[in-house]
């Protein structure tokens, strides 16, 4: 535990919306009625998926949320009238009187960090990062009134959003979500969001304005506290700053949201110097609630009371003393959670005052919201109105949000913008690509998976340049590889990063695709054939680009955009004659690297050599001093890890989760569930959230899952290493017919090991792991008569984790990787 000789002073921060008290008194009157396990119900938070209304009627839920890709009716396509019709039935359970019951209104939170994230056909804006080199907080505060009205038309009334870190370290995988590594500018634009989610002026519940009125929604300010600045950009990680530079650092989005009348605060994950911040007193209740005077609730995160020493996401009343109100516990088995916590009540162990407490910060943020007095979700303005979702106001705040943040970084003879008359070759994997343009937290919680089925009304990268193009009467010619006989004119390439999220978005250092060449490869062979190139990077973070922009005439950082990828067209490319139509203004809120190996790397700090500094962005006619020869040495890497890791949290590089049932039917996981005839997978928690995968056969017939790629994978130095295929599992259900682990190089060629005895050896033995030698593996026969020796087949893999049976299995697997040395 961290001690300081020399208190630091946090502000005491004035709300806009102040101690009322009326507000107070009508509290009073709800604690004096309320028994201990209607205060208790209060404090709890299930996902949807594991609650239902009578669950609420009994147990006197609060709240309830949604998680990223949890949706109503396990229907990713579900309208907005879907969640009203949710939310209604869970409004109606809360505010049931019978039985002596305590009606008090119920509110569902989600996550809406860039938009309506769970919700086909609603506006997905700019992630944060983006937004940050737009540096605009007016229009900070439109995304969020934008935000909130989509939310609204769902039937929901809270949204876990503002994400106010200040990152510090780029290799964090939410470096994204942080507008900048500046605190302040992060302080300017905290408020301003706030304000545009919870609305401005008075309350509108006591007839003072539009605050928390019915078009608005309660916002959450988070990570409390030092998210972005633990030990090498760890998510989850130790912050182990001064106290004061938790202030001036990581405070500062705090303090702009609390005068903004913020009515949460979610606790974060990380730890400061050791001791999680779920379980830290001196923070959540020195700090924040006296110090700073915060009067609103303090939520967790996903179980997050459950890394603190000594406590269990079921059984964790140190989280309550250190000053949480609501457990945020999406956990099957919440009620055990419930139970412990009202028995820790009588018994002493949480005093009855720190209950009384929490209840009444939650009952305050219900009150000033109106949630006692506005009716059923689907009697509200908005509710279910289709219409609002991806609305064409909406839509134009968002493309707008595009243009002002894109930064140019080259600009080598003023190659941008372009004249739209000309012959255009489009190349590069995002050119296309709905799951890159959008990024994480995009209807799957991490991004990927995702079609333009999921995003009516997006218009992508090459929709937006094909349309300026064509009006101009110039032409595209669209090739992902580079390929082209006729003359064009000059080549466009989009490229960049691929979708993430949380933990999964955590890397090592901050080179661009260290074992992944091809973007280079197909920008220096643009430029060989004398081709103008213009390079728009996909990002959510900086990163060690010096080969991409050697290979560039102009290179844009085009983040990661959202929907409306017209809003990269607008910029790039003047008018028929030539008149810039808008300008490019975006400026980095990042300083970004010189080095693969530099990070953390932030403005003021000692050392401070970036390519390009904090506020860097070229505007039109600028020509900066970059040259053309920087250097190319990337970081030294081995020609083959002694272990390589296929699934870690999620399915890592090229691999992906293929199912396939008894009656042919093949499924691609692409959300938190995938099912066919025989066998269901689904995303549950191991040690984080949805860190697992758990696979169960009927029994119904053939039932097989496999981790699986388009791209053949060589384990040929595995193979003459002693390597082995390694997983972690855990069997709740032993197979009651033969299980084969199949490892293939195609549906015809595929070599198979019988590992029942081993699966129904380790049923109810909880977390094993299991090494199956490669060597174990028969050479290789195909429907075509050929026989394929080791040397060869393990020079083409595509499925080198398979299970396949015909009866019913129950298994659970965190962790695949194929590893040397370990087949003994």
């Amino acid at each position: 535990m961290f001690n300081s000789s020399r208190p630091v002073t946090w502000p005491h921060l004035s709300s806009a919306l102040e101690p009322d008290p009326k507000v107070e008194a009508r509290i009073d009157g709800l604690l004096e009625r309320m028994s201990l396990e209607q205060k208790v119900g209060q404090m709890i938070q299930p996902e949807i998926k594991h609650v239902t209304p009578q669950d609420i009627r009994d147990y006197h839920l609060g709240a309830v949320l949604n998680g990223g890709g949890s949706v109503p009716n396990d229907d990713r396509y579900a309208p907005a009238a879907d969640w009203v019709a949710l939310a209604d039935s869970f409004w109606q359970a809360s505010m049931d009187e019978s039985e002596g019951r305590l009606p008090i209104p119920i509110m569902w939170g989600t996550d809406a960090v860039h938009g309506v994230g769970n919700l086909v056909g609603a506006t997905l804006f700019p992630h944060n990062i983006a937004l940050g080199a737009a540096n605009n907080p007016g229009l900070i505060r439109q995304i969020g009134a934008a935000t909130a009205r989509e939310i609204v038309a769902t039937g929901l009334d809270w949204d876990f959003s503002p994400t106010v870190a200040v990152a510090r370290d780029d290799r964090w995988g939410r470096t994204y979500e942080s507008w900048s590594e500046d605190p302040d500018l992060v302080r300017a634009y905290a408020g301003e969001m706030v304000r545009g989610l919870q609305g401005e002026g008075g309350l509108q519940s006591e007839g003072g304005g539009e605050c928390l009125d019915d078009r608005h929604v309660i916002a959450t300010a988070k990570h409390f506290i030092g998210d972005g600045g633990t030990v090498n950009g760890i998510d989850r990680g130790d912050n182990v700053d001064s106290e004061a530079q938790l202030r001036n650092i990581h405070g500062a989005g705090y303090f702009s949201a609390i005068e903004a009348g913020v009515q949460a605060v979610m606790a974060s994950f990380n730890s400061w110097h050791g001791e999680p911040l779920h379980g830290h007193y001196h923070l959540l209740t020195e700090v924040l609630k006296e110090q700073m005077g915060f009067d609103g609730l303090v939520v967790g995160d996903w179980n997050g009371h459950g890394f603190i020493p000594g406590a269990e996401v079921l059984n964790c009343p140190q989280a309550v003393n250190a000053g949480l109100d609501i457990f945020m516990v999406p956990h099957p088995d919440w009620k055990t959670l419930f139970h412990n916590t009202v028995e820790q009540a009588r018994e002493g162990v949480i005093a009855q005052s720190r209950i009384d407490d929490a209840v009444r910060r939650i009952l305050r943020v219900k009150l000033r919201a109106g949630l006692f007095e506005r009716g059923a979700p689907s009697t509200r303005a908005l509710a279910g109105d289709s219409s609002v979702p991806g609305a064409p106001e909406h839509r134009a705040i968002a493309r707008q949000a595009v243009r002002e943040s894109l930064v140019l970084l080259k600009n080598r003879n003023q190659c941008l913008p372009l004249n739209p008359r000309q012959r255009i070759l489009l190349a590069g994997d995002g050119a296309d690509n709905i799951s890159k343009q959008v990024g994480g937290w995009s209807i799957t919680w991490q991004g990927t998976g995702t079609s333009m089925d999921d995003f009516p009304g997006a218009t992508t990268l090459r929709a937006g340049i094909e349309a300026v193009v064509s009006e101009a009467g110039g032409e595209v010619i669209v090739s992902p590889e580079g390929e082209c006989d006729r003359e064009v004119d000059v080549a466009v390439v989009i490229f960049g990063e691929d979708p993430y999220a949380e933990m999964q978005g955590d890397v090592q250092n901050v080179q661009y695709k260290p074992r992944d060449t091809r973007d280079w490869e197909l920008l220096k062979k643009l430029r060989a054939r004398g081709l103008p190139v213009v390079s728009l990077f996909i990002t959510g973070r900086p990163l060690w680009v010096n080969r991409e922009l050697n290979a560039s005439d102009a290179f844009m950082v085009i983040w990661q955009p959202g929907t409306e990828g017209a809003g990269v067209a607008d910029v790039m490319f003047t008018d028929a004659d030539g008149e810039i139509r808008y300008p490019v203004q975006g400026k980095l809120s990042f300083s970004w690297p010189k080095r693969p190996d530099q990070a953390p790397l932030n403005m003021g700090e000692p050392g401070y050599d970036p390519l390009f500094h904090c506020g860097y962005g070229l505007s039109y006619g600028e020509s900066g001093n970059l040259p053309d020869n920087l250097s190319e040495e990337g970081l030294q890497l081995k020609e083959a890890d002694d272990v390589w890791e296929l699934f870690k949290m999620r399915p890592l590089d090229a691999w992906q989760i293929d199912v396939e049932g008894g009656k042919n039917d093949k499924f691609t996981m692409s959300g938190n569930r995938v099912s066919a005839s025989t066998i269901t997978v689904s995303a549950v928690d191991r040690e984080v959230q949805e860190d697992a995968r758990q696979v169960i056969w009927n029994g119904e017939g053939y039932g097989s899952v496999a981790l699986a790629t388009r791209d053949r994978q060589v384990l040929t130095d595995y193979w003459h290493n002693g390597g082995a295929l390694v997983v972690d599992l855990k069997v709740d259900r032993a197979p009651t017919e033969p299980v084969i682990w199949q490892l293939g190089c195609g549906p015809s060629a595929i070599s198979a090991v019988d590992v029942t005895g081993e699966l129904r050896a380790l049923a109810g033995q909880g977390w094993q792991t299991l090494v199956v030698p490669l060597d174990r593996f028969p050479d290789v026969g195909s429907d075509f008569g050929l026989v394929l020796p080791p040397e060869e087949f393990f020079t083409r893999v595509l499925e080198p984790f398979s299970l396949a049976t015909d009866g019913e299995l129950d298994l659970t697997f965190s962790g695949v990787r194929i590893e040397k040395q370990a087949g003994g």
